[in-house]
């Protein structure tokens, strides 16, 4: 008498990718569609351009755009002005807000927490709330105190967003994750309030500050409002604003409109790049669902 066949468990066929690839590689290609059409166009013909439908493999590749670009319109002086305000925000907010957040997150002082949730509470007032007033107190700052900083000039776009509170809440955040026993060694060698924070506190939130540096070189590069409220003057324009002026001086010739899209962008993927693997480090330590 023969033994019973053995039957052995089938093996499940696994894919060779996450399952979750199936949902991510359309969503990614339908997120990716606008800015490859964008970068397509800036070297397209007008007349490949203007086609309908839309022309995605040009038959000439027009590379001219670039330069035609930066000649119809003062691309440079946009370039150089969005540079300077950018720059300038991106060092005052991590200084300022550095102070700020370690205050807040080491000293004890009275009405700390009531100032600390009013200051929260700004992040919840829309800007079209706010324009006015500070549209009006940027004017007597550059009336009677700061007189480079008044309306239509670059200085108005640099002094109210010297901090944020977003920057203050973040940095406070990450500055109570940090082991304080750095903190009391410091102290006990004789190091200051100010010497314990550059010495030791900076240093090792280095995640933190580059995330925030990141996240307001892209807000303050992208700014369009406020520079249309502060500003008139061609000279003292960015590339947000100069892009808008540049569509509206002319009869929108698109080859030329995406080409300065495309130039003004690189510089936000390039920070982007630069920074991507401490954002998720920074936000994994810094604790925001903490208190």
């Amino acid at each position: 008498m023969s033994a019973p066949a053995i039957s052995l468990p089938r093996r499940r066929r696994r894919l060779p990718f996450s399952p979750w690839h199936l949902v991510l590689i359309p969503a990614t290609i339908v997120l990716i569609f606008p800015f490859a059409w964008l970068i397509i166009t800036s070297i397209e013909t007008p007349a490949e351009a203007l086609h309908f439908p839309p022309v995605l493999t040009p038959h000439q590749l027009d590379f001219a755009n670039y330069p035609q670009a930066l000649q119809a319109a003062p691309f440079t002086r946009f370039f150089i002005n969005s540079t300077v305000v950018t720059l300038t925000t991106v060092a005052s907010n991590l200084v300022l807000c550095s102070l700020a957040g370690y205050a807040f997150a080491r000293y004890r002082f009275l009405g700390r927490g009531l100032l600390f949730a009013a200051i929260m509470a700004t992040l919840m007032v829309p800007f079209q709330v706010t324009m006015i007033p500070q549209f009006i107190i940027t004017k007597w700052l550059g009336v009677h105190l700061f007189a480079p900083v008044g309306i239509n000039h670059i200085g108005a776009l640099i002094l109210p967003n010297a901090a944020t509170a977003f920057g203050v809440f973040f940095l406070r955040q990450f500055f109570r994750t940090l082991p304080i026993e750095y903190e009391e060694a410091a102290r006990v060698d004789g190091a200051s309030r100010l010497t314990v924070l550059f010495r030791v506190v900076l240093p090792l939130s280095g995640p933190a500050l580059a995330t925030l540096a990141a996240l307001t070189f892209i807000d303050s590069w992208n700014n369009f409002l406020w520079p249309l409220i502060a500003v008139t003057s061609t000279n003292q324009m960015t590339l947000p604003l100069g892009l808008a002026y540049f569509q509206s001086a002319h009869s929108t010739e698109w080859t030329l409109l995406m080409a300065g899209n495309v130039m003004s962008l690189a510089p936000m993927m390039l920070i982007f790049v630069v920074a991507q693997r401490y954002f998720v480090r920074s936000v994994a330590s810094t604790g925001l669902a903490g208190t």
